[in-house]
């Protein structure tokens, strides 16, 4: 069976080690990418949609990159205990009309033994932003180690 460390029962320091591994495979965009760290009949909750399984979860992630443009995320810990882990997260992107927005959230997340997530529960709002507003200011990609993350940013 595959498995995606680190594994179950999560400390703070593996906790954080997970997040920052989910923030840095959302942050490349790639769907085919992300889809690695969910189970085959993952089932999730993100807004109003409800995808179940990796093929629906991939469909979601391409549509959802393909209307939020310029996608930069952070992620950072809430609590973890056991096979379980709380985030917090926060990310900019725009339209294709221009128009920028700032997306706040919560996500519950449980894994399997092997490390791999079968459930994510995401609460979502997005609150239009100017571009001179912007706070999410690095590369495409990865967040680089040096910028802040959301507590030091206020939100």
């Amino acid at each position: 069976m595959e498995t995606k460390p680190p594994l179950p029962p999560f400390t703070q320091e593996t906790a954080i080690q997970k997040v920052r591994m989910a923030e840095d495979a959302w942050n490349s965009r790639d769907p085919d990418r992300v889809i690695l760290v969910y189970t085959e009949d993952t089932q999730w909750r993100n807004r109003s949609e409800f995808p179940v399984g990796r093929e629906a979860v991939r469909a979601f992630l391409q549509r959802k990159w393909a209307r939020e443009l310029d996608y930069r995320l952070i992620k950072e810990l809430w609590i973890a205990q056991g096979n379980r882990i709380a985030v917090r997260f926060a990310y900019e992107w725009h339209d294709d009309a221009g128009h920028w927005y700032r997306s706040y959230g919560n996500e519950n997340w449980e894994f399997n033994e092997y490390g791999l997530m079968q459930r994510r529960f995401a609460s979502i709002n997005d609150l239009p932003i100017k571009a001179e507003d912007r706070l999410f200011h690095w590369p495409l990609g990865r967040r680089p180690d040096d910028h802040p993350g959301l507590s030091t940013l206020g939100l």
